[in-house]
């Protein structure tokens, strides 16, 4: 791939340790290593890690409120005849006032187009809307704008009413299967929510049940990101769907879906045609990074390209929590590498300039798979960076995470969401949460 690859929102400075730490400053800058991306990236070599008690192996590397209608101009009158006027005189004309300052119908909303004070009048900052015409009924089951509560939402995701844009399906999604839930925002600053996941559950050959979670992140940078991280989120879920049941092993399971992902965004650049590249050939493949967990009775399996995290997070929250993860990012290369100390990677803007990720134009696709045994119940928290950058620390993750996770898992996503929104929300935020069962005392490492 030309150049230093896509940026991504999250391109950014470390933010400060603390669960509400500040919000990253977009970095912006190629790094000759790869795209900057909506996150972090893994050392070129794996680092050292401290051992966990439980989870033997693992360690990282350390709408405004709209405004009342105004005042509306008097109704349109006639000026009366003179008294003195001859009988057989015509009658005076009859002066209607203008449409747009007759008095707003009891379902006005907020009008984008003119304020009343535009028109002479005084009325300050209020807007009037003229009503809908009434001869124009809506069609059944069409939608009706949350703004003006009265116009009809056309294909376009507009009211034809008032011109308000309709909240979209991907702006906020909640799900949840079985004890598996997730749950997305577009955040505070973007304009359309880049993220996607999926989760499911199903059963082993040997009847045990297992969960799945799949969280993708779309490379702000490339071309279609959102259809990216939709598309590799959905064909990964369905690879793991597919082969658990039939008795392959979790961690091949997982790596095999990575794949598959990998496979359906890079057929998302097959689409745009030879034509379409040529016009615009500075425009990098549409891109995205994954992570997913797999949690059957006695076994947790992570996998992931790119800088989306997943952590481990005990019930019992005397014992320590884990990030699972290591990062495809520039700074957890240059600490691998020994060139840098964690604290001076992380804070040089180049720090979250992402080095894999799923795409035509990724430099070689490495699917990083782990296994843990853990010999406690916990939850695994599956995110990206919309998450992260706000509870970075393994400790922070599990600071923000309630106490009851693994018993309300929905609840709790929504809570971690929240705790984003609250820190700045200045990307998009996806958390999926998948509980792990309790197992027999004295559980060994994968």
């Amino acid at each position: 791939m030309p150049g230093a690859g896509p940026s991504g929102d999250a391109a950014a400075h470390r933010p400060a340790p603390g669960p509400h730490a500040g919000p990253p400053a977009s970095a912006g800058h190629p790094t000759g290593v790869g795209p900057q991306g909506d996150g972090a990236a893994r050392p070129a070599a794996p680092g050292p890690q401290a051992a966990v008690p439980g989870i033997p192996g693992t360690g990282a590397p350390a709408y405004p409120a709209s405004a009342g209608p105004h005042p509306a101009a008097p109704d349109s009158q006639a000026t009366p005849a003179s008294d003195t006027a001859p009988a057989d005189a015509p009658p005076a004309p009859v002066r209607e006032a203008p449409v747009q300052d007759r008095p707003a119908a009891s379902g006005a909303g907020v009008r984008l187009d003119r304020r009343a004070s535009d028109e002479g009048d005084g009325g300050g900052d209020d807007y009037t809307l003229q009503a809908p015409d009434p001869r124009v009924a809506p069609e059944p089951h069409a939608a009706v704008c949350v703004a003006c509560r009265a116009g009809r939402v056309d294909d376009d995701g507009y009211c034809e009413n008032c011109g308000h844009a309709q909240p979209r399906e991907r702006d906020h999604m909640e799900q949840e299967r079985g004890p598996v839930a997730a749950v997305s925002d577009r955040g505070l600053r973007h304009h359309r929510n880049e993220d996607a996941f999926a989760v499911g559950t199903t059963t082993l050959p040997d009847g045990s049940p297992v969960s799945v979670a799949v969280v993708c992140d779309g490379v702000s940078s490339a071309t279609r990101p959102d259809e990216a991280s939709l598309a590799a989120s959905r064909a990964a879920n369905a690879c793991l769907l597919d082969a658990l049941p039939r008795g392959t092993h979790p961690q091949q399971a997982m790596h095999e879906a990575i794949l598959a992902a990998s496979e359906a965004v890079n057929a998302l650049a097959d689409e745009q045609g030879v034509e379409a590249r040529e016009h615009a050939p500075q425009q990098n493949a549409p891109a995205c990074t994954i992570v997913g967990a797999v949690v059957t009775a006695g076994l947790l399996v992570v996998g992931w390209v790119g800088d989306s995290r997943a952590y481990w997070i005990p019930v019992d929250r005397s014992a320590p929590a884990a990030r699972l993860t290591e990062d495809d990012s520039w700074a957890a290369q240059m600490v691998a590498a020994g060139l840098m100390g964690e604290a001076e990677a992380y804070a040089d803007h180049r720090a979250h300039a992402i080095t894999g990720w799923l795409g035509a134009d990724a430099y070689e696709l490495e699917p990083h798979t782990a296994a843990f045994k853990p010999d406690r119940p916990g939850v695994v928290v599956v995110c990206t960076d919309g998450l992260w950058n706000y509870a970075e620390s393994a400790d922070e993750m599990a600071e923000a995470v309630p106490a009851d996770a693994a018993a309300r898992p929905l609840h709790a996503a929504r809570v971690l969401v929240g705790h984003a929104l609250d820190g700045g929300g200045h990307d998009n935020v996806t958390v999926a949460l998948v509980p792990f069962p309790a197992v027999p005392q004295g559980a060994g490492s994968a």
